[in-house]
């Protein structure tokens, strides 16, 4: 009787041991062919890279580069709003001037621009593709407008009533700074900008601010046309143009302190005449005399500070990107909430 009731046992014990191999095995089975969610399916699959374009494509995007669908042109090139054949898609087409395209005959254009189209921030314009034959240099970026910064604050022609407010300036710098802070430290390796600047950063259609024309300093490593004022004393050390984190930090102050003025970079002369004002607390001569002075000075006052620093004469006494942005993502937060 005993030799049977084990018998019973260990038949019981075998009979669940399969149950649970079988149940695990339909489990597997049924886990498998469940549809991955959306934001699985989402999830890219290999890194962004930049697509390669026929010079052809190019030509048929802008027309043969005709005249009117330019929509800026600065020291490295001239900027065409294009449509893409093959998808219909609006984009920017760069197309670098030809002196340049000679003089850097080994920059591995290709390799660097793949490297700089991995960069995907809300605050930055991504470059999508580019383009390349004898002579010719193409870049392909996002279309996201044809005004800058630089353009709103100097060259709006509008009147008082589309001027950028106190609470808009401030959302514009700190989105610029998410946008730089992403490119020094959120891409491996990390992108200097090299040329930051009022026109190189884009207002959207809701007046976000944009990064743009980041990491190809190298371009034109000679070429001052363009930088004058936006760039440190340290910068033309060598007679060759050294792009640096801390000289960002420098051109993104100087923005600051043209978003809180309302003058021009003027080759330097801005540092010189804010930087007293900020010190003697003499903002009424300071702001920007189109808009009504604000009537809480405490994020204005914090954000002047923080141009004076970002422009300080010492490259080792200026705040970091990543500091910069923080503060004025609080300041932003206080005051836009």
């Amino acid at each position: 009787m005993k030799s049977s009731q084990e018998v019973a046992y260990y038949f019981i014990l075998s009979l669940l041991a399969a149950s649970v191999v079988i149940l695990g095995l339909v489990l597997t089975i049924f886990c498998r062919k469940i549809k991955p969610t959306e934001s699985e399916e989402s999830l890219p699959a290999a890194k962004i890279s930049a697509q390669g374009y026929p010079l052809t494509d190019i030509d048929d995007a802008t027309e043969g580069f005709n005249h009117r669908r330019i929509i800026g042109a600065g020291r490295l090139g001239t900027v065409y709003a294009a449509v893409l054949p093959s998808d219909q898609k609006p984009v920017a087409v760069k197309r670098i001037h030809p002196s340049l395209v000679l003089s850097n005959a080994g920059f591995g254009f290709t390799s660097i621009l793949k490297t700089l189209s991995s960069a995907r921030h809300p605050n930055i314009v991504p470059i999508l593709g580019f383009s390349q034959a004898p002579g010719e240099r193409i870049i392909v970026m996002e279309f996201v407008s044809a005004v800058s910064l630089d353009y709103y604050l100097h060259e709006n022609s509008d009147g008082a009533s589309s001027l950028l407010d106190w609470s808009r300036r401030l959302s514009i710098a700190a989105g610029a700074a998410r946008g730089l802070e992403f490119l020094h430290e959120g891409m491996a390796p990390n992108i200097v900008h090299g040329c930051f600047k009022a026109s190189n950063v884009l207002l959207d259609d809701k007046l976000c601010a944009r990064v743009s024309d980041y990491g190809l300093s190298s371009l034109a490593p000679y070429e001052k046309r363009g930088l004058a004022g936006y760039v440190d004393d340290e910068h033309w050390r060598n007679g060759r143009g050294e792009a640096c984190k801390e000289g960002d930090v420098y051109g993104f102050g100087v923005v600051l302190l043209e978003l809180l003025s309302g003058r021009r970079a003027e080759e330097g002369l801005l540092v010189r005449w804010a930087l007293p004002l900020i010190k003697q607390m003499r903002f009424s001569e300071l702001l920007d005399l189109r808009l009504v002075m604000p009537s809480d000075m405490r994020p204005i006052i914090r954000l002047a500070k923080v141009a004076s620093t970002c422009v300080s004469n010492s490259r080792k006494s200026r705040p970091s990107i990543v500091q910069v942005a923080t503060i004025l993502n609080n300041l932003e937060i206080e005051v836009c909430a």
